[in-house]
């Protein structure tokens, strides 16, 4: 089995951002931001995770960081500024949630949040450990979100794929048309729309 990488480590004074949820047709989008005390070993890019390492850090990440925040942008405000200005909002809720202020604050990619001084890193949930947790604590919360969701609107299969494009997922929309957790400005969905 192939070891995790070591990750670069900022000290308490650095906060990791990072999204979860961009490009699901369904579902809100949800940043974390985490301030870690001394470095996790094993840490690595949440896509690289199973679902039971994802929840497994996830639960140390919330019992060990010295700080942590989660927030989200709901499917109205995906509609109303697109995916990407919904995902930096979700990440400046994510930063204003800290309860303690970082110096520095290091976010994954190449946009940063509105109202913020960050620094962006491409790749970064596979090169900074607190950005490797938030991504991790991101993904988690949005996987229990869609999974409780699930039992709203059982006809999709949201706990199967998170409201990802999937067959299946694409079968029950033709099926049933989208409901008020699709968004509407994604392709598959207002194909489905148009259908109704």
């Amino acid at each position: 089995m192939k070891s995790a990488p070591i990750l670069e480590h900022y000290g308490p004074w650095c906060a990791g951002v990072d999204e979860a949820g961009r490009g699901p047709l369904a579902g809100p989008v949800v940043a974390a931001a985490v301030i870690l005390r001394v470095p996790l070993h094993g840490l690595d890019d949440s896509k690289k995770m199973t679902a039971a390492a994802r929840t497994h850090w996830a639960a140390r990440i919330r019992n060990e960081a010295l700080a942590w925040s989660v927030a989200r942008a709901a499917v109205w405000e995906i509609e109303r500024y697109n995916i990407l200005q919904a995902s930096l909002r979700a990440m400046a809720r994510a930063i204003v949630g800290l309860p303690r202020q970082p110096r520095r604050i290091l976010v994954d990619g190449n946009q940063s949040p509105p109202g913020w001084q960050v620094e962006t890193l491409v790749g970064g949930d596979g090169r900074v450990d607190a950005i490797a947790a938030a991504g991790i604590l991101a993904k988690v919360t949005r996987d229990e979100e869609m999974q409780l969701l699930d039992r709203y609107y059982p006809q999709y299969g949201l706990a199967r794929h998170m409201g990802y494009g999937t067959a299946v997922h694409l079968q029950a929309l033709r099926r049933w048309g989208p409901c008020a957790l699709h968004r509407r400005g994604f392709g598959p969905v207002d194909q489905a729309w148009e259908t109704q």
